[in-house]
Formats: structure tokens, C-alpha cells, sequence
């Protein structure tokens, strides 16, 4: 068992960030008023100072105190002004006036006290490559235009992936990772697709301890097939070498794309479920998908005789195109489904299914997918699910005509027989947090303010030019928040961001590798450098 990991203490598995590029180089890689109702309401005023010190270690309390709470628990409730209390990584109690002794304040007065956000399906490996694929989609589609051409498949995942050395892996990973811990995602499920040695494996699992906030590690194909790759076979020494406590930051899913072909996929679900495993895997319209995911939602899928079926060990991303009667399987089994509402849009996955999963009662997750088309802010990722929904179910009631009474412009039965109800900003809340734990198998462990959970707390400023005055918590968190107002963000009690700035992270260094990492990518694959315009 990891010992430290079980005492309390985060375990990194190799001494430091320095340690691990000094290693990869030895082997060839370089290196408001309290009282009204808030929730619906508004607060007052964070003073300066110092972060409490040694957060997160056994035995060491602080409060949060003062600030409009949204716990994201129904058990526990909101609280236009109230208290924090953590002790170790651990939350305590939720609630008005706590009596904290002599704790150190944290004063969040002004401030919305919140669990932190959680993606549950990023490819931080492609951080140097951020904004590349700006202007493209998914998969050539044979017109010689910048976005039919200059695709994800073609550039990303055969052109660049293919080159990338150890060391790129861990500097696309970490920063990547650090970028959203400033942006108050403190859960990531990593699906890295470059593995194609063990140590690449192992340069993205370090960047994930050493970034600091929790994770999954998604262990997925090499992206490219790059000769020599170990996978699915490497998970076994993966879970064993990392992964050997339940009390640990990161955490291992199994990568199992059905696209890869059954014989593939067919052993890589069986070493998932072998390992006590959840499985992943991309569910979208291209890549002849959906004849697959019926197989899988009937039973008989995989290899001839292997019979791989769905299961609630599944977290299905996308799940754009499929069949009704695989989606009703999905629900049937309490598979995860994790949607990318921008990613989707911009590069032809398909429709999000936001009104499927309605329709059928499964609440998804939020997820950012690839940063070399969009940004992996959470924020992003709320509106978008919320704006694309409303706008569909907006225009099925303006589609049902007018009513008869030309003074009301709206139909006399505005929802129709199963017209959804529009998503508020409580429910997009709802998808990027505690959905997204549960999506992930750590709702017991994070997710919401609750007593004896970890403390995954970010701190928001709502006196911020952008949000003041404040009248609406949900409201001014999804509708008018961007990263500049996460101003304090803690994972397992230990502080990683304090007013505005991450803490122990050299950042100007950090860039410096990234920038580096990303000329030698450009370079290996041949593709030229272009500021001003797509391929």
C-alpha cells in the first residue's frame, strides 16, 4: 500500500518536478448583506495576508469565514454568509458562526465558497499545441478549405502525437494542469493518448502528482501507432507501480476505444474490468461508431464469442449519433456520460445530447476535450451547455406557432408534451461538480461541501468590476464569471491558489520548457509554425 498517501499525504512517486526531467534527461528526454436571500442574494469584503500554513497536513485547521456559501449538497443547503472548517484535507463543518478556536481565518467575506469544478475528459497532453486547430473539425471531410483540411485526426493524432518525446508529454501535462487549477478545476480525468513506451506513460502520470490537484489517469491507445507501444498490456504494471492506494490524489481509468477495432478493444475492456477498472471511450458520429455501441448495448460486442457489454463501469464521452435503444441501455446500466457542449459544436462530433440525456433522466458531466481548438475554462464549458440547450428548447416552443390571442406571443400550452424544461444555472452548476464526481467514481470523496469530505474549495470574488453588485450566487457564477475571479482554489484542504496567484509554481520557467517543447514538436512533424492563419 502507498503509506504516505494513506497517512494523509499526497504521494508523487519520484522526489520532485526537478527529480523527473533530471531523470528523463539521463535517458534521453531533456527534461453583502447577511440575512437576505442569496440564492437569489449579496455579500461584503476579503481582506489580504498570507495563506495559512502547512494546509492540508493531519491535524491542521483553518476556517473559511464569512462568505456566501453554496454547498452543492441538498443535505447541507446554502448560506448567505457562513463558515468553512477544515482540519488536515478534510471538511469538518458547514454552517453560520462556527466556533473554530484558534484556527486561522481565511475572511471570504464578498466571496462565493464553492466545490471546485471537475472535467471528466481533457487531452492535456496537447497543451503546446494550444489554438493550433482553431479553425478546424474533427476528421477531413475533402474540401480544401482551412477547416476541412487542417483537421484533428489528420494533424493532431498522426502528425504531431507521433513525435512527441517523454519530456513533451510532461511539460504539456503539467502546465496544462496547473492552467486549470488557476481556473478552479480542481478534478481533471487526463485521457492522454501518447503512450507509446512506458516512460511516456510515466511522464504524464508524474506531471499529474506533481500539478497537485486530484485526477484520473486515463490510460489510452498511442495516438498514431507508434511501433514498440505497450498498450492495453502496460496497464497492469501502470496500476501496480502508481496506483496502489485508494487514498490518493490520482487515481486509473481504462481507455477503450471502440474505433480501434474489436480485437483491440475486446482485450482492453477485460484488463479494465481484470483491474477493477472504469472503462472510457470516446461514443461519437464519425468513425462508424454506432453499429459498435448497439453491439455493446445488446451484449455482443468485441471479438467473436468475447460478448463485451455496456456496463456502469462505463464513462461513455460525447455519446453523439447513437441509437435510441443503445442510449436506453445506457440509462439501464447507469453508465457516465460525459459531453463537451463547445468541442462538440465547433469541430462536427454531432448535436450535444443534452436533450437525450433529459428526455431519458441522466445527468451528465462537462468536459473541455481539446485545447487546440478551445479553451478548457469551466466557465466556458457552463454557458455553452446552458446556451445550447435553452436555444433548442426555446425554439421547439416558437415552433409550436402563435396562439390565437395576438396580444400573447407565446403558444397557450408553451410545453408541449415532451418539451424540456429549460436548464437553470443551478443545474449547469450541478453537471461541473458534483456530476462530475460521481461521473469519475469520487463522489464520496469530493464534489460538494460536505462534512468528512475532502476539501476541494474554490473561493470566487463577486465584488469583482465584472460581477458586483451581487443578487443571484448561481446566477453570477455561470452567467457572469470568468477565471479572474477564482481567487482561491484548495485541493484536499491544502491551499494551491491564493488571491490570485498559484502558489509555488515558477511560471515564467514552466513557459519557457513549454515553448520549447513546442518548437521541437513542430519541427519533428514538419509542420511550419503559423501565427497568423491555419495550415
Amino acid at each position: 500500500m502507498c503509506k504516505k498517501c494513506d497517512a494523509g499525504t499526497p504521494q508523487t512517486h519520484s522526489s520532485s518536478r526537478r527529480d523527473f526531467l533530471k531523470a528523463t534527461a539521463a535517458t534521453g528526454a531533456a527534461a453583502a448583506a447577511a440575512g437576505t436571500d442569496l440564492f437569489a442574494p449579496r455579500p461584503a469584503a476579503a481582506n489580504g495576508g498570507d495563506a495559512p500554513a502547512d494546509t492540508g497536513r493531519p491535524g491542521r485547521r483553518y476556517i473559511i469565514r464569512g462568505g456566501a456559501v453554496m454547498s452543492m449538497d441538498p443535505t447541507v443547503g446554502d448560506f448567505p454568509q457562513a463558515d468553512v472548517l477544515v482540519e488536515g484535507k478534510k471538511i469538518l463543518a458547514v454552517g453560520p458562526n462556527l466556533n473554530a478556536g484558534n484556527a486561522d481565518v481565511i475572511d471570504a467575506r464578498g466571496r462565493i465558497v464553492m466545490p471546485g469544478f471537475i472535467d471528466t475528459h481533457h487531452h492535456q497532453f496537447e497543451t503546446a499545441l494550444r489554438s493550433f486547430l482553431a479553425d478546424g473539425i474533427l476528421i477531413n471531410d475533402g474540401s480544401n478549405t482551412p477547416s476541412g483540411s487542417t483537421t484533428y485526426y489528420e494533424f493532431i493524432l498522426l502528425k504531431f502525437a507521433p513525435v512527441y518525446r517523454p519530456e513533451d508529454v510532461y511539460i504539456s501535462e503539467l502546465f496544462g494542469g496547473l492552467s486549470q487549477l488557476d481556473d478552479g478545476v480542481t478534478t481533471v480525468h487526463d485521457i492522454s493518448q501518447i503512450h507509446h513506451s512506458p516512460q511516456h506513460s510515466d511522464a504524464a502520470i508524474q506531471a499529474l502528482f506533481d500539478t497537485g490537484r486530484r485526477a484520473a489517469f486515463g490510460y489510452f491507445e498511442s495516438a498514431g501507432g507508434v511501433a514498440g507501444n505497450q498498450y492495453p498490456q502496460d496497464a497492469r504494471r501502470i496500476k501496480r507501480q502508481w496506483f496502489n492506494s485508494s487514498n490518493q490524489l490520482v487515481h486509473m481509468i481504462m481507455g477503450g476505444e471502440v474505433y480501434l477495432g474489436p480485437e483491440t478493444y475486446t482485450q482492453s475492456w477485460q484488463i479494465g474490468r481484470d483491474l477493477h477498472l472504469q472503462i472510457a471511450a470516446h461514443i461519437l458520429s464519425p468513425f462508424g461508431i454506432r453499429p459498435i455501441f448497439d453491439q455493446l448495448a445488446l451484449g455482443t460486442g468485441g471479438t467473436a464469442g468475447a460478448n463485451i457489454a455496456m456496463g456502469p463501469d462505463n464513462l461513455f464521452i460525447h455519446v453523439t449519433g447513437m441509437s435510441d435503444m443503445a442510449w436506453q441501455k445506457v440509462k439501464d446500466v447507469g453508465a457516465a456520460v460525459s459531453i463537451a457542449v463547445p468541442i462538440e459544436m465547433n469541430m462536427r462530433h454531432g448535436m450535444p445530447p443534452i436533450l437525450k440525456t433529459q428526455k431519458l433522466g441522466i445527468e451528465p458531466s462537462l468536459s473541455s476535450d481539446v485545447e487546440v481548438t478551445m479553451t478548457a475554462d469551466f466557465f466556458t464549458q457552463m454557458r455553452s451547455m446552458m446556451n445550447v440547450q435553452r436555444a433548442l428548447v426555446n425554439q421547439m416552443i416558437l415552433d409550436t406557432g402563435l396562439p390565437p390571442n395576438p396580444l400573447n406571443p407565446w403558444p397557450v400550452a408553451p410545453f408541449a408534451p415532451g418539451t424540456p424544461n429549460l436548464l437553470t444555472t443551478r443545474d449547469v452548476l450541478r453537471y461541473a461538480t458534483i456530476n462530475g464526481a460521481k461521473d469519475l467514481g469520487l463522489d464520496r470523496k469530493t464534489g460538494s461541501l460536505t462534512r468528512d469530505k475532502e476539501a476541494d474549495v474554490i473561493i470566487l470574488n463577486a465584488e469583482a468590476i465584472n460581477v458586483a453588485p451581487l443578487n443571484q450566487v448561481p446566477g453570477a457564477v455561470v452567467s457572469l464569471m470568468d477565471r479572474t475571479n477564482v481567487e482561491t482554489v484548495i485541493v484536499a484542504g491544502k491551499v494551491r491558489k491564493w488571491k490570485g496567484q498559484l502558489l509555488d509554481v515558477d511560471l515564467p520557467s514552466l513557459r519557457r520548457q513549454l515553448e520549447a517543447s513546442r518548437d521541437h514538436i513542430f519541427a519533428a512533424a514538419g509542420i511550419p509554425q503559423n501565427l497568423f492563419g491555419s495550415q
